[in-house]
């Protein structure tokens, strides 16, 4: 299962690609890659999943 987060720039949910998961200031866990549309940072809370 792909890892979906919202692009701000298409303004829709879509896969991210290259997927990574690290960590907020505060400790939360974020899944952050690329848009494969756009190529625009996307990031999602709670991490991969």
């Amino acid at each position: 299962m792909a890892t979906k987060g919202y692009c701000v720039k298409c303004k829709k949910k879509v896969d991210i690609k290259n997927p990574k998961e690290s960590k907020t200031k505060k400790g939360t866990k974020i899944a952050k890659g690329k848009c494969p549309k756009c190529d625009t940072t996307v990031c999602r809370m709670g991490g991969l999943q």
